[in-house]
C-alpha cells in the first residue's frame, strides 16, 4: 500500500500522523505538503502500518515485505557510507557489496537460535541498484577500487602549492589547512575497566557516541579557528537550552559552508587586519564530499580574498598538515583532560567514577573538554605540520627537547584513580578513533541514534499538543468579547 505514497519519505509520512496527534488538522497539513486532504486521510488511516515501519534512515521509498535482517544491513550500511564519506575515503560498489555481505553475516550470525548453514545474501548488482534508488546514495564509483597513498601525484602537488604561494605572495600567516576527524568522545582504554571497586564501569559501552570534528589553523600556528562539531544526533537532549537547527544536523555540506561563513571567513579577516597583513587567504583541505567544489560561490562577498585549493585523491596522509601529528596529540590532550576530569570529581565531590559516567558526563560536558585540548595544541606543533609541504615555512626550533608528556601524564592520573593504564593502551585508543566501525559499533551508533530521534519526537509532539490546546484556550476566551463588539 505505501506505494500510493511514493513521493513521501518514511519520515514525512511519521511527521504527518505525528502533526495530527498533535492537534494540527488535515486541511492544514494537506496545504503545507501540496496534497488533498484526502490523501493525508488515507495516510492517517494507515496510521499503524507507517508506524510499525523502520526503514533505514535516509531512505525514501518503502518496500513491502522485505527481510527485517536485510533493513537493518541497509540501515547499518548507510552509517558506514556516511563515516567513510566524511573521512573522504574512495568507495566504490564492490567494496559497498563486499560490507554488505559482511553486514549481513555477522548479524545472521547474531540471531538467537541460528543454526545450519548461514542464509546466503549475495549483494548483487540489482540489489545496488535498487538500494541507490530507494536511499538516493551518490558519489559511489561503479569499478575501480579505493588506492593506497599516490606518491607521484603528492609530489607534483607540492610543487603546484609552492609555485601558488610564491605567485600569489602567501605568508604562512595566511594560509590555512582544515581536516575532519572522528572522536569517540566517552571510550577509554581498555584496560581501565579494572578499578578497586569493581572489574568494570557500568554504563559504559564499548561504542557509546561517537562524532566528527573540523580543525583548522594556519602554517604559523598563531591561529587556530573555532572547530565544527557534528553530532550523529538530529537533537541531543543536552542541548535542550542551546539554539539547534536540526534540519542541518545531518547536511555535512551545509554545516562546512556556514562554518567557512561564520567563524572561518570571520575569524581570518580580523586575524589579517590585527596584524597588518594584505585581506589575502589561502584554505587548503581534502576532497572529501563535504567539502564543496566551487566553494568560492558560497562564500559571502566580505570572504571574497579567500582562495580554495584542494588536495589530490590519496595523498592526504602524506601532505595533509593536520594529518601530521596535530589530529593524533588533540585526541592525546583529549584523553587527559577527560582523565583529569574524572580524577577532579572522585577526589573532590562525594560523586563515585561510576556515578560520573554514567549520570554526569554528556556532550554539553564533551564540548568543554575540546575546547581544551584544542587550545593545548601548541604553536610549534601546528607550524612542524607543514614540514613535508612546505619546509621554508617551518621556523627553527629552539630546543630539541620533547615538547609534551601528555601520555606520561594520562598514565600517571589513571594510575592515580586506580585504573589500570599503560602508555601502550593510550597510543592505542588514539588509533583506535580512525579505526572503521564493526558492525557492533554500528549497531551501537544506529541504536543511539533512535533513541535520541524517538524522544525528540515525542517532546515535539508533546509540545505540539499543548500549543494547539492553549490555542483553543485563547479562542474560547476570546469569543464572549467578539460578541459583545457585534452586539454593540
Amino acid at each position: 500500500p505505501f506505494e500510493l505514497f511514493q513521493n513521501f519519505s518514511c519520515i514525512h509520512l511519521k511527521e504527518i500522523i505525528r502533526k495530527h496527534d498533535g492537534g494540527m488538522h488535515v486541511t492544514d497539513i494537506a496545504r503545507e505538503y501540496g496534497r488533498n486532504p484526502s490523501t493525508i486521510g488515507t495516510i492517517l488511516k494507515m496510521r499503524e502500518k507507517i508506524l510499525a515501519t523502520d526503514a533505514a534512515k535516509g531512505v525514501t521509498r518503502i518496500v513491502k515485505n522485505r527481510p527485517a535482517v536485510l533493513e537493518e544491513v541497509e540501515k547499518l550500511l548507510l552509517i558506514w557510507l556516511e563515516e567513510k564519506q566524511r573521512a573522504g575515503d574512495t568507495v566504490t560498489e564492490a567494496v559497498i557489496c563486499e560490507k554488505a555481505k559482511a553486514l549481513h553475516t555477522d548479524l545472521i550470525r547474531e540471531q538467537p537460535g541460528t543454526s545450519g548453514e548461514p542464509e546466503v545474501f549475495k549483494a548483487s548488482r540489482g540489489w545496488f541498484d535498487r538500494l541507490k534508488t530507494r536511499s538516493g546514495i551518490h558519489s559511489v564509483v561503479r569499478h575501480g577500487e579505493a588506492a593506497s597513498s599516490d606518491v607521484p601525484a603528492a609530489e607534483d602537488f607540492a610543487v603546484e602549492f609552492l609555485e601558488v604561494v610564491k605567485t600569489e605572495g602567501y605568508v604562512p600567516q595566511q594560509v590555512f589547512n582544515c581536516d575532519e576527524t572522528g572522536l569517540f568522545w566517552k571510550r577509554m582504554p581498555k584496560r581501565t575497566f579494572i578499578t578497586q571497586e569493581e572489574s568494570t564501569l557500568p554504563g559504559h559501552k564499548p561504542m557509546k557516541d561517537r562524532l566528527t570534528l573540523l580543525f583548522c589553523a594556519n602554517a604559523s600556528g598563531d591561529l587556530k579557528i573555532k572547530p565544527l562539531l557534528v553530532y550523529h544526533s538530529e537533537n541531543p537532549r543536552a542541548f535542550k537550552r542551546h539554539k539547534i537547527d536540526k534540519d542541518k544536523a545531518w547536511v555535512t555540506r551545509v554545516l562546512f559552508v556556514d562554518w567557512v561563513n561564520l567563524a572561518f571567513g570571520t575569524a581570518v579577516k580580523q586575524y589579517l587586519l590585527d596584524n597588518d597583513l594584505p585581506l589575502k587567504a589561502l584554505l587548503l583541505m581534502d576532497n572529501a564530499p563535504a567539502h564543496p567544489k566551487g566553494l568560492e560561490v558560497d562564500l559571502l562577498e566580505e570572504f571574497s580574498f579567500i582562495n580554495i585549493m584542494f588536495l589530490p585523491p590519496n595523498t592526504t596522509p602524506l601532505l595533509q598538515p593536520m594529518d601530521q601529528q596535530v589530529i593524533a596529540n588533540f585526541k592525546k590532550l583529549y584523553t587527559k583532560e577527560l582523565f583529569r576530569r574524572c580524577f577532579e570529581v572522585t577526589d573532590c565531590t562525594t560523586i563515585t567514577l561510576r556515578e560520573f559516567w554514567k549520570d554526569h558526563f554528556n556532550i554539553v560536558t564533551c564540548l568543554k573538554m575540546i575546547t581544551t585540548a584544542w587550545n593545548g595544541i601548541s604553536q610549534r606543533n601546528l607550524n612542524c605540520a607543514w614540514r613535508s609541504l612546505w619546509a621554508d615555512c617551518v621556523a627553527p626550533s629552539d630546543s630539541d627537547a620533547p615538547e609534551s608528556t601528555v601520555v606520561q601524564d594520562i598514565v600517571a592520573l589513571g594510575r592515580t584513580m586506580g585504573l589500570e593504564v599503560t602508555e601502550e593502551d593510550v597510543c592505542e585508543l588514539v588509533e583506535e578513533h580512525d579505526h572503521e566501525l564493526t558492525t557492533q559499533e554500528l549497531v551501537d551508533l544506529q541504536a543511539e541514534a533512535a533513541q535520541e530521534q524517538a524522544s525528540l519526537e515525542e517532546e515535539e509532539a508533546t509540545e505540539e499538543r499543548l500549543s494547539s490546546e492553549k490555542l483553543r484556550d485563547i479562542s474560547v476566551q476570546e469569543k464572549p468579547k467578539c460578541s459583545l463588539l457585534t452586539a454593540f
